[in-house]
């Protein structure tokens, strides 16, 4: 048997951290065990598809490097990987599950739903789901209606008695009383199937051998047995991963306004660092490192390092765990490539070169996001850098400290680091000025700020000609 897991996720907004946590865990469990994993589009919730979404989502996997094995990009004999295409296939297994007594047609309007719905909350129904009205419908009748022209949806008909059990890997056996089920309905009446038939048809015509999911499925569980019991087939192994959680303690949503991995690219957040994030939600490494691949994880992954409690996201500490790998996991050349690709797409023209290197040699010791590259480093790129309020009062101040490090540095022979060091170190003494008197005035005339990389570095990076005129702008009298 080879291991397979899939990925389902909906076409309908921004990309989702809650996909990228999904695929992650499926990735790494398919290629530990030389599996498969693929992904399928689940487009049948037509209200809220969204044409775009499809291909932002692929496009967030190929970023982060989780290339399945299959795909709507990459069809095999297996597919089609997008449901609504498959909607065909869906009804015939809805067919026979009407046909072998599973399922049954029900002829209620929507407007006749909402007022039963209404009807029950005012009476206080510890219960709101379907009446099962027209379960009692004979077949005869059923076929006759449906005949007619009147619209109908599909529904399981679910066990009125005993119990279902779902054996999830994590959480052992959960039980469920089938009194406390409802009909879901398998297809609507757009002809179109609902997750929960598409979902285990095409799970068990795709070879699907594990569902790893979120935890929030796992109330959908007993309807999903009960389709694959009515279809006669084995049921796959149930993995229901706890949630991710916001900082309010809620689950993590885009629908409450929490970032989306798009969000997190254009902030400037490196896929690898992301990956490892994700991986730190609910699983530790057995040494308990906090740095690590996919790679790593595929190595020493396992289902009983997974923690059920559900894990806080900080987007504060994936800022933290990137600026690790700024610093400590990428060379400085594939920061500077990283860099410049990044503030590329932002639609800006900075050559690649040494002297852009070695810029980003400097900012990276201060950075913890691609993006933070850009706001520090105006000044070494232009003229037209902004002043923080700070730096135009250390301006307006230190006019006479200004002017006498103008004329030293104007003096040297170069403005290598050591030169440009001992210079302003033997003006300070000569004057009886502090050194950092005269550096602060000084940083904030090249650099429009009062926070920027070691000043000697920066001088010898801007150069003699930069230097000396921006401190001549700076002087004003």
């Amino acid at each position: 048997m080879t291991v397979t897991t899939r990925i389902a996720p909906s076409p309908t907004g921004d990309p989702h951290v809650g996909t990228a946590y999904q695929a992650l865990f499926n990735s790494v469990f398919a290629a530990q065990n030389n599996g498969k994993f693929i992904v399928r589009i689940e487009d049948t919730d037509r209200a809220r598809y969204n044409a775009q979404s499809e291909g932002r989502i692929l496009d967030m996997l190929d970023w982060l490097g989780l290339v399945p094995d299959a795909s709507p990009r990459k069809e095999d004999g297996h597919g089609p990987y997008v449901q609504s295409v498959r909607a065909e296939l869906h009804r015939e297994y809805a067919q026979q599950l009407l046909d072998s007594g599973k399922a049954y047609r029900a002829f209620d309007t929507p407007e006749e739903l909402a007022e039963r719905r209404q009807a029950a909350e005012a009476r206080r129904d510890s219960y709101l789901g379907y009446d099962r009205r027209d379960r009692a419908l004979s077949r005869e009748e059923s076929d006759r209606r449906a005949a007619a022209g009147e619209e109908f949806v599909i529904r399981l008909a679910a066990p009125l008695e005993g119990q279902t059990v779902v054996k999830d890997r994590l959480r052992g056996d959960v039980t469920f009383q089938n009194a406390e089920l409802d009909d879901k309905v398998l297809l609507k009446r757009d002809g179109f199937p609902t997750y929960h038939l598409a979902a285990m048809v095409d799970d068990h015509l795709m070879g699907v051998t594990h569902v790893i999911r979120a935890e929030e499925w796992l109330t959908s569980t007993p309807t999903h047995i009960q389709i694959l019991e009515g279809l006669g087939w084995e049921q796959p192994e149930w993995i229901h991963t706890p949630w991710l959680l916001s900082a309010g303690g809620k689950k993590y949503s885009k629908r409450r306004g929490d970032p989306s991995v798009e969000d997190f690219r254009r902030m400037g957040i490196l896929p690898e660092a992301l990956l490892n994030y994700l991986g730190m939600m609910g699983w530790t490494m057995p040494g308990g490192q906090e740095v690590f691949s996919v790679q790593d994880m595929v190595e020493h992954f396992s289902w009983e390092r997974v923690s059920l409690g559900g894990s806080t996201f900080d987007v504060a500490k994936l800022k933290w765990l990137n600026g690790k790998y700024l610093r400590e996991v990428l060379s400085q050349e594939e920061v500077a490539k990283r860099i410049h690709g990044f503030i590329g797409e932002l639609g800006a023209t900075v050559p690649n070169d040494a002297y852009f290197a070695q810029v980003v040699e400097m900012l990276t010791p201060r950075i913890e996001v691609l993006g933070d590259f850009q706001e520090k480093s105006q000044f070494f790129f232009s003229e037209a850098y902004p002043v923080t309020e700070k730096a135009a009062k250390l301006l307006a101040e230190g006019q006479d400290a200004l002017k006498a490090v103008r004329g030293r540095l104007a003096s040297l022979p170069d403005f290598a680091h050591d030169t440009t060091d001992a210079a302003l170190r033997s003006l300070a003494e000569e004057t009886g000025v502090k050194v950092g008197k005269l550096m602060q005035p000084l940083r904030a005339a090249v650099a429009g700020t009062t926070e920027s990389p070691g000043m000697f570095e920066m001088l010898e990076a801007l150069g003699r000609e930069r230097v000396l005129a921006r401190l001549d702008r700076a002087i004003t009298g």
